[in-house]
């Protein structure tokens, strides 16, 4: 349950919403939408929840889709399996799992399937980073549920997330890249490289917006200019927000006016 929500009247709060399996049990997302009816299908903001991939949950998404939901989109905040009960690609096949959910239901839930974005933090910026780029990968969907859809995204906006995982945690045993891939990064690069965003950086990639701090002492600042960089050179829209003096921290209501305006452009083409 989604603990101390104050809901405005233009938003309404739907919680737990089944949206598939994942290693043999119920996914869950919680849902933020308008209250008044819209007069189109909705365009969709998905937020992807960070902690490193064995922390958080989805109800911390809430209070950044809110403002969101107010000014018309659907919003939705998707669990995924963490390392203490699952390795790679259970992340990536839940959160591609929740896509897939939402293609199947827009009927019920009002939704536009070709107007879906993705937001995350620290390890939900690595999830979305990832949705980004594997719309076509059949490797990474899973059997989660509605096989059917499509789980490529038309917009990601990326805070502080990892996206080259071969340079982090590169011998620990016990670091959080190690407890994702399997073990010592450098015993299981291919794993750590098939995880990496970076990899998977092509033409069809979808436009990102990416932020982060310069003093981030978690993920550091190179992780967004590689990505950026195999952005750009693949001929992806790509913009990089760099903010002096913050680290691994809510960035502040400057970059949340440009989350907004970013997906205003991409999504509702104002």
């Amino acid at each position: 349950m989604a603990e101390q929500v104050t809901m405005p009247p233009g938003a309404e709060l739907i919680e737990d919403v089944e949206f598939g399996a994942g290693g043999g049990r119920p996914l869950r997302m919680h849902i933020v939408r308008p209250t008044r009816p819209t007069q189109r299908p909705m365009p969709v903001i998905v937020f992807v929840h960070g902690g490193w991939w064995r922390r958080g949950d989805r109800a911390s998404g809430i209070p950044s889709l809110i403002p969101l939901a107010e000014k018309g989109f659907f919003c939705a905040s998707v669990e995924y399996r963490l390392t203490d009960e699952a390795q790679w690609p259970a992340q990536i096949e839940d959160c591609k799992c929740g896509i897939r959910y939402l293609r199947a239901h827009t009927d019920q839930w009002g939704i536009d399937p070709d107007r879906i974005g993705v937001w995350g933090r620290s390890a939900g910026g690595h999830l979305v980073a990832m949705l980004g780029s594997t719309g076509s990968a059949a490797d990474l969907e899973g059997s989660g549920g509605w096989a059917e859809q499509s789980s490529a995204v038309q917009a990601v906006c990326d805070w502080f997330g990892m996206s080259d995982l071969t340079l982090l945690g590169h011998d620990d045993p016990d670091s959080h890249t190690a407890r994702l891939v399997g073990g010592p990064v450098k015993d299981n690069i291919a794993v750590a490289k098939a995880a990496s965003p970076i990899t998977h950086v092509s033409s069809d990639s979808a436009p990102h917006l990416i932020m982060h701090g310069t003093e981030d002492a978690q993920v550091p600042l190179a992780q967004s200019e590689l990505l950026h960089e195999a952005l750009h050179q693949a001929g992806v829209e790509s913009t990089l927000r760099i903010f002096e003096g913050l680290g691994h921290q809510d960035l502040g209501e400057a970059a949340i006016a440009d989350v907004h305006a970013f997906f205003d452009r991409h999504l509702r083409g104002l």
